[in-house]
């Protein structure tokens, strides 16, 4: 609820300081005297436009702060908090209007913007008038108001998360289909370039291999006729070879006939025979080696060319190919398998499709029921306010094509003033005074679901008296049981039934010394006063005695 507030220069109002009681608090005072000074000032520090025309006369800047005591898990806080703001229990709101036009605004003396003042100013007050646009004119707000009534919030509030999964599966399909759609353009070509390295099944190390295969067969075809060349000194008639072996074997038998001179030279010759030999078994076994197919040199080339073909084609080294391989692979995978992803996200969301659909038409119905409830409770309100032939009642509009996390409702009050007369939208069909008494039969009904802490009302009396300003005021005390009100009246029975009155008046400044303008000034009234006060506006300037008595009685009647 409020607790203080302070104005500092602005328009009649040189310096004021006040504290707010809870329950219903009322400000009475001469037509002039200031009180829409007094509710622009208010307005003004819950993040209302800015004006120069604000300041005081002569003054550089003027100033208001608003002070309200609130729980700790109160929305105002959640709403400070969304803008950064840090809040403990109690939430000062400050404005400075300087006379150049330009504002600053603080929150617990925390620079803030006007946007922030607004939003949580919107939480902790609401303020109604005969010509107030910001009262009772949005539909969402409507909507809102019947969901209080009937305890739909938390409803309200799992529809909202089933609409951000519905939404949030709905962007992940489109993503997944975009990257898809981007996939399946190089789809054929990752096929294609698959097959073609299946198909050739590159093997690590296979290059070198194939190329010393290649080389080794190259190089054979030149050295087999040196070898044969070789050989054909141990084949054929009168090779030294031969001779060699002859002589050896001649030695041998005439040894025993001079072993002193041919034993060395038959040894010798002995090993030159062995190491022919085995020369000539190297030189056959080295000519076999050279013998290969010459389709093998052509199949080991064509594997070769084959292979450093694709290396060039995909830009990466011989070795990389099989890797390159198992990669085209898995991206090949990776795709089908996005394609059941695709499918799995389908499902999704037409799960969460559904669950918002079911959840949004049950909500709906649990509206509709509410809105009935309220409208009789409004209808029920009305006649004592002087609006006997009028009728309340609440628009649900559904429409699936336009769902949204607020579910497919759309919720309008409309009213019709009189019998036989065309109903409509409440701002558009009843006249200022009406919309007001309207207003208050819906507070009243939905004081304590859907309210701010604290209630605002600016003459919503005006143009009644009697019995009608009475019930008004019996309204506004039962209202100010569930929350606090301030109620700018100039109807006595308002008046009498305030838990504190404040004056209102317009008189010599506050300043002194040269300053001679006039200033606003409130007075908090004690009992006595209070009476006076009712009297006057009973009997205006003339105060007589039967109106002390009839305002004694008022009093009374209201305590």
């Amino acid at each position: 609820m409020l607790v203080r507030l302070s104005i500092r220069d602005i328009v009649l109002i040189d310096a004021l300081d006040l504290e707010f009681a809870p329950g219903l608090t009322t400000l009475t005072g001469e037509t002039g005297a200031g009180k829409s000074i007094l509710l622009d000032a208010f307005v003004l520090a819950l993040g209302g436009r800015g004006d120069a025309s604000l300041v005081r006369a002569g003054c550089e800047q003027g100033q208001v702060t608003a002070a309200f005591d609130t729980p700790a898990n109160h929305p105002a806080h959640l709403a400070a908090r969304e803008f950064g703001l840090a809040s403990e229990d109690e939430l000062v709101l400050r404005r400075v209007q300087a006379a150049d036009g330009r504002t600053r605004a603080f929150v617990n003396d925390q620079p803030a913007t006007a946007q922030a003042l607004r939003a949580i100013g919107r939480e902790l007050v609401e303020i109604h008038c005969q010509h107030d646009e910001r009262a009772l004119v949005d539909p969402n707000a409507h909507r809102a108001l019947v969901d209080a009534h009937g305890g739909l919030v938390a409803q309200a509030t799992g529809l909202r998360a089933r609409y951000g999964a519905w939404q949030a599966a709905r962007r992940a399909l489109v993503e997944e289909d975009a990257r898809i759609a981007k996939a399946r353009a190089d789809t054929d070509y990752l096929r294609h370039a698959h097959a073609e390295l299946s198909e050739l099944a590159p093997q690590a190390g296979e290059e070198e291999t194939l190329a010393e295969r290649r080389l080794f067969m190259q190089r054979a075809e030149k050295v087999a006729a040196d070898i044969s060349d070789a050989l054909s000194a141990f084949s054929h008639e009168g090779a030294p070879a031969r001779e060699i072996a002859q002589a050896a074997r001649r030695l041998e038998r005439r040894l025993t006939q001079a072993p002193q001179l041919l034993d060395a030279p038959a040894r010798a010759l002995t090993q030159a025979v062995d190491a022919l030999g085995l020369a000539e078994e190297a030189l056959e076994r080295a000519l076999a080696e050279t013998k290969f197919d010459p389709a093998e040199l052509e199949r080991v080339e064509e594997r070769l060319f084959a292979l450093r073909g694709a290396a060039r084609k995909h830009q990466v080294a011989v070795a990389d190919l099989a890797k390159l391989e198992e990669k085209f692979a898995n991206d090949i995978a990776a795709l089908d398998a996005s394609e059941a992803r695709l499918v799995a996200l389908g499902r999704a969301l037409a799960d969460a499709k559904q669950s918002y659909d079911d959840a949004a038409l049950a909500l709906s119905a649990a509206r509709r029921a509410a809105a009935k409830k309220l409208d009789a409770l409004v209808d029920a309100e009305l006649k004592p306010l002087r609006l006997e032939g009028a009728h309340f009642s609440t628009q649900v509009t559904s429409d699936v094509e336009s769902a949204g996390p607020e579910g497919i409702d759309r919720v309008e009050f409309w009213v019709q003033t009189n019998p036989g007369s065309r109903p409509g939208p409440l701002t558009k069909v009843a006249s200022g005074g009406e919309l007001a008494r309207f207003m208050l039969a819906l507070k009243v009904v939905l004081a304590d679901r859907g309210s701010a802490p604290t209630l605002v009302f600016d003459e919503i009396d005006t143009g009644v008296g009697g019995a009608v300003a009475d019930a008004i005021g019996q309204r506004l005390g039962r209202l100010a049981k569930r929350a606090q009100v301030l109620a700018v009246t100039h109807a006595p029975q308002v008046a009498a039934r305030a838990g504190q009155h404040l004056r209102i008046s317009k008189g010599a400044p506050a300043k002194t010394g040269k300053d001679k303008r006039v200033a606003t000034s409130v007075a908090v009234l004690a009992e006595g006063e209070r009476r006076e006060e009712i009297a006057r506006m009973l009997s205006g300037a003339a105060i007589t005695e039967e109106a002390r008595a009839a305002a004694a009685r008022l009093l009374e009647g209201a305590g």
